[in-house]
């Protein structure tokens, strides 16, 4: 049976879309650049149309990937329901690449010169609500003794300006590494694709913000993965990847070594909070 999806009232109508609401599993997926949507009123953020729909506006397959890992896992998902170039929900408000002037080779017409009112109008309105959204599922399932597990699916460009990238799958962590190196330990480096640690992004990039704000806050066992969109441009791909990845984190979850739960002591210092 495919999972339920509904937008989440109380001003994230159309912005956030918690699917698979009463799933089961400890995991909770996170997909922050799941959707290509530019609202009317921001005029196209003066953009062609090659560029609303590539990966400068959103994380292709990534959605895909994510929705089959929630089948399988019988696991939340949530997922943005607006582009990035409009506020990417992976970055704070404060940091400049939350409504980004330039992305890659391209300039955003829509986002030059605006005032920090400005700025933070579109996160009251596109980032609080995805990002409380998240929190409340969150605290929710620690209130109900079940902390849970902060999964974040993304994709990845296989050229970035000009240079192709042969990694494939990117395990990332900040400062808590324990789930990455589960899943390094379960086989992911013996699975036939290139995969390694913390590529083709890493903490240095300002790529790790949920995990920080969402898990490693709570001392929550988290890893974010990037897969190379070629590899999931398709439905087919998106669903042999999404098993692969459900595989992945099931088999680390068994790890007898990984200590799940709120209260672990991490080094919290060392977290990237770009």
């Amino acid at each position: 049976m495919p999972a339920q999806a509904r937008p989440v009232a109380g001003g994230a109508e159309g912005i956030v879309e918690v699917i698979n609401p009463q799933g089961t599993s400890d995991v909770l997926l996170v997909c922050e650049h799941a959707s290509s949507f530019i609202p009317p009123e921001f005029n196209d953020l003066g953009l062609d149309a090659e560029a609303r729909v590539g990966h400068i506006a959103w994380d292709p397959g990534a959605l895909g990937v994510a929705r089959n890992m929630s089948a399988a896992f019988d696991a939340t998902l949530v997922a943005q329901r607006v582009s990035r170039l409009v506020y990417d929900c992976n970055r704070p408000p404060q940091s400049p690449a939350s409504v980004p002037e330039v992305s890659e080779k391209y300039s955003v017409p829509g986002n030059a010169g605006l005032t920090p009112a400005e700025r933070q109008a579109r996160a009251e309105r596109f980032y609080y609500p995805f990002r409380d959204t998240v929190a409340g599922l969150i605290e929710a399932r620690i209130a109900a003794g079940r902390p849970p597990v902060i999964v974040t699916i993304h994709s990845f460009t296989p050229v970035f300006l000009g240079v192709r990238r042969a990694v494939e799958i990117g395990i990332l962590h900040d400062a808590d590494d324990r789930l990455a190196n589960a899943i390094f330990a379960a086989g992911a480096q013996a699975s036939g694709y290139l995969v390694r640690r913390n590529d083709p992004y890493g903490p240095a990039d300002g790529v790790t913000h949920t995990l920080i704000e969402q898990a490693l806050s709570r001392r929550l066992l988290n890893v974010m993965i990037e897969v190379r969109n070629d590899l999931i441009a398709d439905a087919a791909g998106q669903q042999n990847l999404g098993n692969l990845l459900d595989g992945w984190v099931t088999a680390a979850l068994t790890d007898p070594g990984l200590s799940a739960g709120v209260g672990v002591d991490l080094p919290m210092e060392k977290a990237r909070h770009a």
